[in-house]
């Protein structure tokens, strides 16, 4: 197997993996620093308020973000199907 082959299926593969995960990812970032603002002026150090806004937040978001996932991901293992024959040789 060539070198070059090796390293396009793991680019493939990561970058499939940050097309996935991205939506949630960011997200979450983004309640979590709403909700670290909302501490910070309110004055409330509570640890767990910001953990159910999050899982919320990341739930709602893998809901409606759940059909372009599966789409992500079938376009690779189909491609990665196809060419199988170029990564066992």
């Amino acid at each position: 197997m060539n070198e070059l082959i090796i390293l396009d299926l793991a680019s493939a593969a990561i970058r499939t993996a940050f097309l996935v995960a991205a939506p949630a990812l960011i997200l979450g970032l983004i309640v979590g620093v709403g909700i670290s603002l909302f501490q910070a002026v309110t004055s409330i150090q509570d640890p767990t308020l910001s953990f159910i806004p999050k899982i919320l937040a990341i739930m709602l978001v893998i809901l409606v973000a759940f059909p372009w996932m599966i789409s992500v991901m079938s376009d690779f293992t189909t491609n990665l199907f196809n060419n199988i024959n170029l990564y066992i040789r």
